[in-house]
Order: C-alpha cells, then sequence, then structure tokens
C-alpha cells in the first residue's frame, strides 16, 4: 500500500530519537511489532542472567542466608524506593508486594478505618472490573458500606462526593481508551468534602509523568508487569502517603507487615509507614525479574519517554486516520494526543477480535477488549518509527484484503 507518509520518513525519525539505545535493553524476536505493553511488557535482556544468579547463587548455594545476604527479605521496601522515584513519592511510602487486587481490597479498608463513620465509596462503573470486584468485597465485608458508581448512581464522579463518601477509587488512566483522567481536580473535591482518594496507576506508571505528592492522593496501587516490565505475574505494588503513616489498619494482618516479624509474637503489631500494607512471605523470584525491569529506567526521565510515546502514538493516528473511514475504523481513543498516556484503541463494528488476530499472526501484536475495541500500547522504551509505519501498513492490509475474515481469526481463545 502507499500511506500518505513515507517509511523513509518513519527512519528518518528513528535516527532522530534520543533514546533509541534503549530498545537494546529489551529482547524482541525479530519481525515482531509489539504494540501490547500495556498488558505486559517484554523481558529485559538482563533479566535472564538476574534469574540465573538468583537461583545459582543466591538459593542453591545461599540458601536460606540469601534473605539478609542478598536482600531478600527488604525486596519489598528497596524495590519500592524504586517505583517511588518514578511516581513522585518518597522513600518509605511504596511498598512491593501481592497483587493489585489484594492492594486495592488493603487499601480501600486502610481509607474505611481512618474514617468509620463514612460508608460509601465511589468508583467509576467503567473502571477495570477487578477494582469493582474488590470494592464489593470490602463492602460486603464492612457494616452498611455501599458503592456508589459514575455512569451508574450518576453522571460525574464530582457530583456523588458528599460527606458520607469515605474514599474515592479512580483510575488515572482508562485501560480501554488511554484516556488520562484529572485526578488532581477530583482529589481536591474529595479532601474539600473530607474523603480519601485512591488512585490506580496500572496504566501510567514507567509511560507517562506521576507526582503523588502533587496529585496528593491519599493512597495508590499499580501492576508493574506493563510499562515497568517486570514479567509475568510480577509484584503489584502499594502507596501511602506519610500523613497517614502509623493511622490506618488492614485486614490482611500477615507476618511480613507485623512491626517485628521475627520476633513471632502471638498478637499482631502493626508495622511502620507503608510497610503496614504488606502481608505474607513475597515472590523472590518475582521480585528479581521487576528488578531487571526497573533497572531500565535508571537513566531515562518519564517526561522524556512521556513525549516520545507522544509521538509514536500520534504517529499511528495519522497514518490510520487516512484510511480509518474508507475501512470501517473508528477511534475509541480520543485523537489529541494530550488526552490519552499513549494507547490508542480503535474499533470495528464486526471484526475487533479477528483483525488482532490476524495481526499477531503478521507479527503485529495488540490486543482486544470487549465489546469491540483494538487496543495498541506505544511503549517508548523499545518502540521504532519504522515498528508504527510497518503497523499502520499491516492493519491497512487485513482491512483491505478481508484477511480478518477468515475463520481461524475467528476462534476466540481464553485471553483475548
Amino acid at each position: 500500500m502507499s500511506l500518505h507518509i513515507s517509511r523513509e520518513h518513519a527512519e528518518m525519525l528513528d535516527k532522530k530519537d534520543p533514546i533509541a539505545c534503549k530498545r537494546d535493553e529489551f529482547f524482541i524476536e525479530e519481525g515482531t511489532i509489539y504494540l501490547d505493553g500495556n498488558s505486559l511488557g517484554p523481558a529485559p535482556k538482563s533479566v535472564f542472567d538476574s534469574i540465573d544468579v538468583t537461583m545459582r547463587e543466591e538459593w542453591a548455594k545461599g540458601l536460606i542466608r540469601s534473605h539478609n545476604t542478598a536482600g531478600w527479605f527488604m525486596l519489598t521496601d528497596t524495590l519500592g524506593d524504586k517505583i517511588a522515584r518514578l511516581l513522585g513519592a518518597g522513600q518509605g511510602e511504596i511498598v512491593v508486594c501481592d497483587t493489585t487486587s489484594l492492594n486495592i481490597y488493603k487499601t480501600l479498608h486502610a481509607a474505611l478505618s481512618m474514617q468509620p463513620n463514612r460508608k460509601r465509596i465511589v468508583a467509576e462503573a467503567t473502571s477495570f472490573p477487578t477494582n469493582l470486584y474488590m470494592a464489593e468485597g470490602v463492602a460486603s465485608t464492612c457494616r452498611d458500606v455501599s458503592i456508589a458508581l459514575e455512569g451508574s448512581d450518576g453522571d460525574a464522579i464530582e457530583d456523588l462526593i458528599d460527606e458520607d463518601t469515605a474514599i474515592v477509587m479512580l483510575n488515572h488512566v482508562d485501560y480501554r481508551s488511554g484516556v488520562i483522567r484529572d485526578v488532581k481536580a477530583i482529589t481536591e473535591l474529595a479532601h474539600s468534602m473530607g474523603a480519601m482518594v485512591m488512585v490506580d496507576l496500572c496504566h501510567s506508571a514507567g509511560v507517562i509523568p506521576v507526582d503523588l505528592r502533587d496529585l496528593n492522593v491519599d493512597f495508590a496501587v499499580g501492576c508493574t508487569y506493563k510499562y515497568l516490565n517486570g514479567g509475568p505475574g510480577s509484584p503489584a505494588y502499594a502507596y501511602a502517603a506519610k500523613r497517614h503513616h502509623g493511622k490506618f489498619t488492614q485486614p490482611l494482618s500477615g507476618w511480613h507487615g507485623h512491626a517485628a516479624p521475627f520476633k513471632f509474637e502471638q498478637s499482631y503489631r502493626q508495622g511502620e509507614g507503608a510497610r503496614a500494607l504488606l502481608c505474607g512471605t513475597q515472590h523472590t523470584l518475582s521480585m528479581r525479574a521487576l528488578q531487571s525491569g526497573l533497572a531500565i529506567f535508571d537513566d531515562v526521565s518519564v517526561s522524556e519517554l512521556y513525549e516520545k510515546g507522544k509521538a509514536l502514538s500520534d504517529f499511528f493516528v495519522s497514518l490510520v486516520d487516512g484510511f480509518a473511514d474508507e475501512l470501517g475504523v473508528g477511534f475509541y481513543s480520543p485523537k489529541d494526543v494530550n488526552l490519552r498516556n499513549g494507547q490508542v484503541s480503535l474499533t470495528h463494528e464486526t471484526g475487533g477480535y479477528a483483525i488482532v488476530q490476524a495481526l499477531i499472526e503478521r507479527g503485529v501484536i495488540g490486543d482486544f477488549r470487549q465489546p469491540n475495541v483494538m487496543r495498541f500500547g506505544f511503549a517508548p522504551l523499545y518502540l521504532r518509527y519504522v515498528d508504527i509505519w510497518d503497523a499502520a501498513n499491516h492493519l491497512h492490509d487485513v482491512l483491505k484484503s478481508k484477511e480478518w475474515t477468515h475463520e481461524r481469526f475467528n476462534v476466540v481463545a481464553t485471553v483475548t
């Protein structure tokens, strides 16, 4: 096909890219255009040696001693502090632990524990489903606690926040569209009403600037397997603002959250700071994999990544816009690059899932979300402009040829 922008132009942009060298730090197979870092980041090359050393040296030879000598026991904190640098938080405000779902459960309970007379959780009906499931679980264990949803119980979340609201649960970035929410403004409103705010940063950390101090939220959670490239099932993280340390409780009072775990006391005494959000023994191999992912950010700024991510996604939008109407493609994400996190989501009335599968067979890996959303994530650490040009070219060919109508692309797999 002939796109209205040449591939040579994309090659020229790659030559001018100041962080093009970061791609070399990832393992990406030849012929793969990976546009699904918003679901799972690729493997850093350093992770193979890191895991090998952890298993052969620290585990096989160091054995139990490695909890001290290799720093295993405190990885929750040391990695938490590395994430804090990316998110504008202070030391001791973030711990790496458990899953996003569990950390949502813990932080919602923490907010309720500080405001026992307030009985409402406010959230978005369009939130990632696990957030709402966990809120339902919290409400089921707390007497008289209810949930009010934007898009269900009211048109705007601001209208649902009142003197009975204990906590507002927000998504910094919408997982389907990539739209960035004005968390700071909603937090100011919530605080003026005496409510707290917890923000989900799963689609923010590592791809757009986040300053938790400036946002002034009370709690935050996020995963590490997307833009932080921590690997499948890598541990999540939880943030508690320093002003709340020592003032909240959470119900998953496991021994790692104890003030002195190795005193083996019969009764629970909560640990200090964000460590109060810890529960049980963490997964050391996954922690080491995450350590490799985080190390890649040591010599690059998130603002620099954000600018490249915007440029990549804007390039994709400009290319797809040239054939979208003709071939039945709609834009689920806003075209204005300043309103989204770099992700671009498209729609197709009947073929969304199958189109994505046809692209995957060609080596262009994105994903699909119900009801008809094709998601493409533009992670700036490893993507090139020529990748974007080639992806748009493949998308046009799949649509123009109706390749996606083949039966094999319409067999729905368990994970979409």
